[in-house]
């Protein structure tokens, strides 16, 4: 999940701030807890009515154990909340340093690591595609003579400019960033000092004296962005210091063409259909993110503790291969590969990129995957873009042909605001590429260290959608994945007033411009539309999408959350 920063402060040469928010808008209120669980009608907030469905269809029914592929930056298999959520491979036997059940990958326990090295050492950053791609290029673009170049040699080098100029602009607003944000960090710090508490009030800010216009201009602005936003000073501070970490990423790893940490995982990258390398250790230097989505797909609904994940009768297996940066085409294939070898019937992708040079090896593994009936769930991204016009990659459509996966959803992100701010500022969309919506906006749920927080991001919304689906085909076995998908869906809630367009302040359009169902996933309903379709003798695979329904539910949702007339 990509993080959008906006400036906070920037320090001018007379020693003036001027103030911008550290961090998207607050919402007015807080969401409510476990709110992307809960149901329109009966809660009064636009969730995807998954305890409604556990109450109501599911309390009488045994289900079968659905494994849910999570590939991701990794996940804290011992999390509390996660405790007896996590597959384990039954033919491998822990420790003992051999490939027991024979598939190529030694004590995978819980999963692989496809961006770790041999030694157990892992990568942590990485870079962007773009950068990358630049790298590559260079060495025969570079001030090189196009006189004599044939029509492919100049599209290429046009590419090469093209892609070089991205990552000289991205790379001098990153090192704009990163001087801002760590010169005014370093100015709250000298600014707590002089204030002398460790937990600084906002009653603290206001009793404290300036000393000279400088210091009584840093008061005034911290006061004014503390109103703006909400947070406590320790808070605002941390916002700060992670936009200092953010824009530091971008300067050393993600637009540096100099930075290649590739070497760390020991496999021949020039190779792209290679398989068997990594190692076992699926938590890496950062599960923060993975372990985030694990969450909100499999976190137990029994131990009254934390969160309630989407769905109960499943298993989560870790696969690593996301770091700090863009993922390699050639691990996600590789990923894609190994859930579909090892059962996994779920593959959630929390993750995407702009560029994809080994497409066609992806695509060799998401046929793989489809030839084992297994459902593709991911993320749309979060530039807030029309994916239509600009894809985002992974993507379901074939690069050799018009063919497109058709197990595969791809997801945009809610809110839990309703009305015009349904759909989140950050989601991409796509009336032709984006499948349906689901809550995406401070969305609560695990993370290291058996803790939990609120994150953002359509890589939220498409776990979401991953456990509805395991849900349906834990409950409805006998359905295809292909039949699984069109139950979700042809079953959404529908959205038939208008919403604020991603991307723009006040733009607004029909839901059915930013997806293909016009709507949001509806656990309740997609069980229901699965009861259905397995009741049909033979089941037979749903090709073409069935109506939208109008009235019922999708009727209350819209007159509780639509715009006021």
């Amino acid at each position: 999940m990509k993080r959008n920063f906006k400036w906070v402060f920037t320090l001018t040469a007379a020693c003036a701030f001027s103030a911008v928010a550290a961090a998207q808008e607050l919402p007015e209120k807080k969401a409510p807890e476990n709110w992307f669980n809960l149901d329109p009608e009966a809660d009064n907030v636009p969730g995807v009515s998954t305890e409604k469905a556990y109450t109501e269809l599911l309390a009488n029914m045994e289900p079968d154990t659905v494994i849910v592929a999570v590939i991701d930056g990794g996940v804290e298999v011992d999390h509390e909340d996660l405790l007896g959520r996590i597959w384990v491979n039954p033919e491998e036997r822990k420790g003992n340093e051999k490939d027991d059940d024979k598939n190529g990958y030694t004590d995978d326990i819980y999963g692989w690591d496809f961006i770790g090295g041999k030694n157990g050492t892992d990568v942590n950053q990485d870079n962007l595609e773009v950068t990358r791609l630049v790298r590559e290029m260079a060495p025969t673009y570079e001030g090189a003579d196009t006189s004599n170049f044939n029509a492919e040699q100049k599209a290429a080098y046009r590419k090469y400019v093209s892609m070089k100029e991205i990552v000289n602009t991205e790379l001098s607003e990153a090192k704009d960033g990163f001087e801002n944000y760590n010169s005014f960090y370093q100015v709250l710090e000298a600014f707590a000092e002089k204030i002398g508490k460790e937990e600084i009030t906002r009653e603290d800010l206001q009793n404290y004296q300036p000393v000279g216009e400088y210091d009584e201009t840093v008061k005034s602005v911290v006061l004014q962005n503390l109103d703006e936003t909400g947070l406590s000073f320790k808070d605002f501070m941390a916002n700060v210091k992670e936009g200092v970490e953010y824009f530091g990423g971008k300067v050393k790893y993600h637009y540096n063409v100099d930075f290649d940490p590739r070497y760390i995982v020991q496999d021949n990258y020039n190779d792209p259909r290679q398989r068997y390398y990594g190692n076992n250790e699926v938590e890496g230097p950062d599960a923060r993110h993975g372990t985030h989505v694990a969450g909100i797909i499999a976190a137990s609904r029994t131990n009254n503790k934390g969160i309630k994940g989407v769905a109960g009768p499943v298993k989560i297996m870790a696969i690593r291969t996301v770091p700090d940066g863009d993922e390699r085409d050639k691990d996600v294939a590789n990923a894609i590969r190994y859930a579909a070898e090892n059962g996994a019937k779920v593959i959630n992708m929390s993750f995407g990129k702009a560029y994809s040079p080994e497409k066609e090896v992806v695509d060799e593994a998401v046929k793989f995957a489809l030839s084992k009936d297994v459902l593709l769930v991911h993320a749309a991204g979060n530039d807030g873009s029309n994916v239509d016009a600009k894809p985002n990659y992974p993507s379901p459509y074939f690069q050799d042909s018009s063919e497109k996966a058709g197990a595969w959803i791809e997801v945009g992100a809610s809110t839990w605001m309703g009305g015009e701010k349904l759909a989140a500022e950050f989601s991409n969309y796509g009336a032709e590429r984006v499948d349906l919506f689901a809550p995406g906006y401070r969305i609560r749920s695990t993370v290291p260290g058996s803790s939990y927080e609120e994150l953002d991001g359509t890589s939220m919304a498409s776990p979401v959608v991953a456990g509805v689906a395991a849900l349906v085909r834990a409950y409805y076995p006998e359905l295809s994945a292909v039949q699984v998908k069109q139950a979700l869906v042809s079953s959404v809630t529908p959205v038939d007033w208008e919403v604020i367009k991603p991307g723009t302040e006040n733009e607004l359009v029909k839901m059915t411009d930013l997806c293909i169902s016009g709507g949001i996933v509806n656990a309740y309903k997609a069980l229901q539309t699965a009861g259905q379709m397995a009741a049909q003798a033979p089941a037979e695979e749903v090709e073409k999408e069935a109506p939208k329904k109008k009235g019922g539910i999708g009727e209350f949702f819209r007159r509780l959350f639509g715009k006021k007339e």
